[in-house]
């Protein structure tokens, strides 16, 4: 017999496929233009500077929280948790969540390879998704991110940023966001900026003067990530044929609602299946309801067998993601950041580049886009990537000019995050320099525990990426 909560979360499946979302009994988190309301959750820490920045104004009927412990106690566990310790996973704390670091018999390195010539699993099911629902719904994203999504098909999905309500620019969060209707968005937020995420969107509803929306949170889903070249295979393989979904027709940036082939001759609920991930891979995001996700996990793994596929954790997610020139936030991101010092400005479409385009910092950002040399304000640093020789450089290495002719090295930016390539076997890296010394092929110094490392200026993604867009590639 299926739960109250199993039951719960099945109609909340039906409502995601079928209908707008209302409010329902189901286990979520619901806020609405016209009245809050707050479901608790487990206290949540951070490993990034997530919480220093954002400071709400108190809402009525609204419960904040400020801080959280960092006790394993405290720690909260994705549907994966026992999966993970039973199949050697390594756990370490992670945006408030026991998560695998890596699992017995890989290294990171290992694991990382893999990954680029065959297929790993991440349980990603700490990101927190999120409906947003109604009439208002995509006046309102449109507001708090940049993004065009009003302008989108169904079904295809944006990268997108959360930006500060002052006006200045800054990020508070990166997103995926994706549109399933004209009316209904799935949005997906970093788990270790939950809490400061959950505040800005209290706030920003309770102050929105348009039409309602209504924002869901589906905690306790389970989200998984299938990445590299035969992601595809092993997909196609438990897909249910019945769903009548081709893959080869699934395109980076698409969604589709599919149901699976588990083991025993069971069939899934329905999934949404993202084509997208990560690590610069071809792959495909897949969020399943909580009861769930380890028999779509295991059918997968039976699916591709070892050879195939296999388990993988943060560390190569993070040296993948690093590879394909990817921001993790907190590092590469904060609110001090705009979108264009990021090299984020292609996140903007045309037709909301204007100091007019109605988002929040619209008018700063737009002078950005703008270089100074024609009339803009420009930026007065960039993000970009290096090679860097020698000793590995990590976030927070200061980055110098490189003296000539018997002149002093003066400090031009930082590195935010860095590491040893696996694929390529250099160590690459990535950071903020003064506009200027932005151009590929630039070199500087990277001081690694004091000492002068020379670094160029790279192109990202440093490993091309593998995006399916309907040409096979290179």
């Amino acid at each position: 017999m299926q739960s109250a909560r199993s039951s719960s979360a099945r109609r909340a499946l039906q409502s995601l496929c079928r209908k707008p979302h209302t409010a329902t009994s189901s286990p979520t988190f619901l806020l609405t233009r016209r009245s809050l309301s707050y479901i608790s959750y487990p206290r949540l820490t951070s490993p990034t500077p997530c919480n220093r920045q954002f400071k709400p104004a108190a809402l009525p009927n609204t419960q904040i929280r400020h801080g959280s412990s960092s006790s394993a106690e405290s720690l909260a566990k994705t549907p994966l948790f026992d999966f993970h310790v039973a199949h050697g996973g390594k756990m370490v704390p992670f945006g408030g969540f026991h998560m695998p670091v890596q699992y017995q018999g890989l290294s990171v390195s290992q694991s990382h390879t893999f990954t680029r010539e065959h297929a790993s699993i991440f349980d990603v099911s700490h990101m927190v998704q999120r409906i947003f629902s109604g009439p208002g719904a995509a006046a309102f994203l449109q507001r708090v991110t940049p993004s065009g999504v009003d302008a989108l098909e169904e079904h295809r999905s944006t990268l997108s940023v959360l930006l500060r309500a002052d006006g200045s620019g800054g990020i508070v969060d990166d997103t995926i966001i994706t549109k399933l209707s004209a009316n209904k968005f799935y949005v997906v937020t970093n788990a270790g900026c939950r809490e400061k995420d959950d505040q800005y969107f209290e706030e920003e509803l309770a102050k929105w003067d348009g039409e309602e929306v209504v924002q869901e949170q589906l905690n306790g889903w389970g989200l998984v990530a299938l990445q590299g070249p035969e992601a595809e295979e092993v997909l196609g393989k438990v897909l249910d044929e019945d769903s009548g979904v081709g893959l080869k027709k699934l395109y980076f940036g698409q969604s589709v609602y599919a149901k699976l082939k588990l083991r025993g001759m069971q069939i899934s609920s329905p999934v949404l299946i993202s084509r997208g991930g990560y690590t610069g891979e071809d792959g495909f995001e897949i969020s399943i309801l909580g009861d769930e996700t380890v028999d779509v996990t295991e059918a997968l793994l039976a699916a591709g067998g070892p050879e195939k596929v296999q388990l993988a954790g943060l560390g190569a997610r993070d040296s993948l993601r690093l590879e394909a020139g990817m921001c993790l936030y907190g590092h590469d991101l904060d609110e001090l950041t705009t979108p264009a010092e990021a090299g984020l400005s292609w996140i903007i479409p045309k037709e909301r580049r204007g100091a007019d385009a109605g988002y929040y910092g619209a008018e700063k950002i737009a002078s950005q886009l703008v270089l100074r040399s024609k009339g803009g304000a420009g930026v007065e640093r960039r993000r970009v990537g290096f090679i860097v020789e020698g000793a590995p450089a990590r976030e927070g290495a200061e980055i110098v000019s490189r003296p000539s002719d018997g002149g002093e090295a003066s400090k031009i930016g930082v590195v935010t995050s860095g590491c040893p390539s696996p694929t390529l076997g250099k160590n690459v890296a990535m950071g903020y320099v003064k506009d200027g010394f932005h151009k590929s092929g630039t070199e500087v110094d990277v001081l690694v525990r004091g000492k002068p490392r020379k670094a160029v200026v790279a192109k990202m993604p440093f490993v091309p990426t593998k995006y399916w867009k309907g040409v096979a590639p290179a």
